[in-house]
This record gives C-alpha cells, structure tokens and sequence, in this order.
C-alpha cells in the first residue's frame, strides 16, 4: 500500500493515542520521539510492500517471457496475486 507522509503521520498519531488512552502502553520518552519510531515502523512497512510489488512483476514478466506463445491466455492480474502472495508468505510478510 502507498502511504503519503501525511497519511503516514495521521496514522502513527491514531495508533499512538489508542495505545494510551487503552492502557496498553505509558510514555516512557519524549511523544515525538516514540510518534517517530512508529512512523519509522509504517515506513518501512510500506516500503518492504513496494519492493514485493516490484519483485512480483519482475517474476511475472520472467514467466511469461520464459512461456512464449503459451501464456496468451494467462490471467495476468490473478498470477502476479499469486506470485506477491507467495512471497509475502515466504517473506513473513502481511499483506
């Protein structure tokens, strides 16, 4: 999923404040710094899902390249779905 900054800061601050106001968590340090730390957390996240992305196209088009003539009548869109579902689960990674 691609998140804009602000997108991001929204949602580090909502998990944040229900974190705290469940009681699931005391402020040990600074607000900013623990809101950073999990900004840093959703950014990697959404990064290590756009590298998935892209390592899912690049195994599709190397599939198809290697069917030739025989992938015409592949569903594209349901085999990269395969292909990302089965890194993320290989990767430990929630779609």
């Amino acid at each position: 999923m691609k998140l804009k900054d602000g997108q991001i800061e929204r949602l580090a601050e909502r998990i944040l404040e229900r974190l705290t106001v469940a009681g699931l968590i005391q402020l040990k340090s600074e607000r900013g710094k623990l809101l950073a730390g999990i900004r840093s957390v959703i950014a990697a996240d959404c990064k290590g899902e756009e590298d998935l992305e892209k390592e899912a196209e690049r195994l599709l088009e190397q599939t198809l390249r290697s069917m030739g003539g025989a992938a015409g009548g592949i569903d594209r869109h349901k085999m990269l779905r395969m292909i990302k579902e089965r890194l993320a689960k290989e990767r430990g990674i929630v779609l």
